[in-house]
């Protein structure tokens, strides 16, 4: 029998044990492996739950046990956490995660940790809730050359801006209904930042080119600053405004990694991506366009990626040759965002058509209802934002909102 562990009793915690009683016997039959959860690691005192005769509160009893051939880490944060893992696979003990900071901020040293202890480091659950997409990255793809990985990674940040478009719904009031319904934490710097979406994009980056991206390497931009103009504007130009997570191999073989809002025309399949759904697509030399769509957060739909891969390292024989990348020790690989040629929005007031054709040239001006007559907004054909931001610097009008165009 192999035993499992779970670290972490929380809202993804208590859902991964929920769904794997719920189909234990099922997994058991469908893997030919008869699997249990014997411990739950969990500070709190719960005397009431269902589980309570397996909670624990010392790692120690996780690693000293030789039935423990699984750990499942749900706990979030890097603190306990990464510790936790890493004692784990150095005990050659599997472990799988929801946990996308740890992975953003660490996957190659734990990767490379699970391959040198013979077992394996597993996180599907870290990137799209439910959504297989790591699997499929590594081992669908592995014979194919991936030239780009973009996205809606953060449900919230996808209703809040589902809201301001389709009712013109001002920002504050749509965050804060989001925070009713349970999708944005009390505290929700990390979604609407752009930080969790950023952590996101780092795990696919690493895992689609090869070589580990860290956060602070990304440029990254949240949705505070998006105005219900800009999404009429936006619909004006047959567009909408998402939160788009990027990772592109450039010509000269370095990648372009950004997190930030962008105008998303209507004949791109992430535009019609609404309210809480997350969607990756994935650009590759022979499969071309691959679209993967679903629920990216929540309780059950996290637990039904950590669930599937603890029956992933159930039968796994050895360490996963595919689900790696190496360490980068600089920035070098990683090209500026602002030297990427795009198409941008733009929206300005307090200025005139003559002090705009004088500062960017000819532009596609847009129109929305209710127009102030000291307000204008326009399309600024293809050029780089390093470029665009020495003409903004010499333009005498006030830029109120800077986009790029997503065709």
């Amino acid at each position: 029998m192999s035993k499992i562990a779970i670290m972490g009793y929380g809202t993804v915690g208590s859902g991964t044990v929920e769904l794997f009683y719920k189909h234990k016997d099922k997994l058991c039959r469908t893997l030919s492996v008869d699997l249990d959860i014997k411990y739950i690691l969990e500070i709190r005192d719960l005397p009431d739950d269902p589980y309570y005769n397996k909670m624990i509160k010392d790692i120690n009893i996780i690693l000293d046990d030789p039935e423990i051939k699984i750990v499942a880490e749900v706990m979030g944060g890097l603190n306990p956490a990464f510790d936790f893992v890493m004692r784990c696979l150095t005990h050659g003990k599997s472990v799988v995660t929801s946990n996308k900071e740890l992975v953003a901020k660490k996957g190659a040293i734990l990767l490379k940790t699970a391959a040198e202890n013979d077992c394996n480091f597993f996180f599907e659950a870290s990137t799209g809730g439910a959504i297989p997409i790591i699997r499929p990255l590594h081992e669908c793809l592995a014979a194919d050359e991936v030239y780009s990985v973009e996205g809606i990674l953060n449900g919230t940040t996808n209703f809040i801006l589902t809201k301001i478009l389709s009712e013109n719904m001002p920002y504050e009031k749509a965050l804060k209904l989001s925070q009713e319904l349970g999708y944005a934490e009390k505290d929700p710097t990390a979604d609407v930042s752009g930080a969790d979406s950023c952590r996101k994009i780092c795990i696919l980056a690493s895992l689609a080119f090869g070589k580990h991206v860290y956060p602070e390497w990304v440029y990254t931009e949240g949705i505070t600053q998006i105005k219900k103009e800009d999404a009429e504007y936006a619909k004006a130009y047959n567009s909408v405004i998402k939160l788009i997570a990027s990772a592109k191999r450039c010509d000269n073989g370095k990648i372009a990694v950004s997190v930030r809002p962008e105008l998303v025309c209507r004949d791109n399949q992430l535009s019609g991506v609404i309210d809480v759904f997350n969607a990756v697509t994935v650009y590759g030399e022979a499969a071309g366009e691959l679209m993967f769509y679903g629920r990216g957060a929540g309780k059950l739909p996290t637990a039904s990626a950590v669930v599937a891969d603890i029956a992933c390292a159930a039968i796994a024989d050895g360490t996963s040759r595919t689900q790696t990348w190496e360490d980068s020790t600089d920035s070098d690989f990683i090209a500026d965002s602002k030297s990427i040629p795009e198409a941008f929005y733009i929206l300005a007031k307090n200025t005139g058509e003559g002090a705009i054709k004088a500062a960017f040239g000819e532009v596609l001006y847009l129109s929305r209802e209710n127009q102030p007559p000291e307000e204008f907004a326009f399309i600024v054909p293809i050029t780089t934002e390093i470029e665009l931001d020495e003409k903004i610097s010499n333009f005498g009008g006030e830029i109120v909102s800077k986009y790029v165009i997503n065709g």
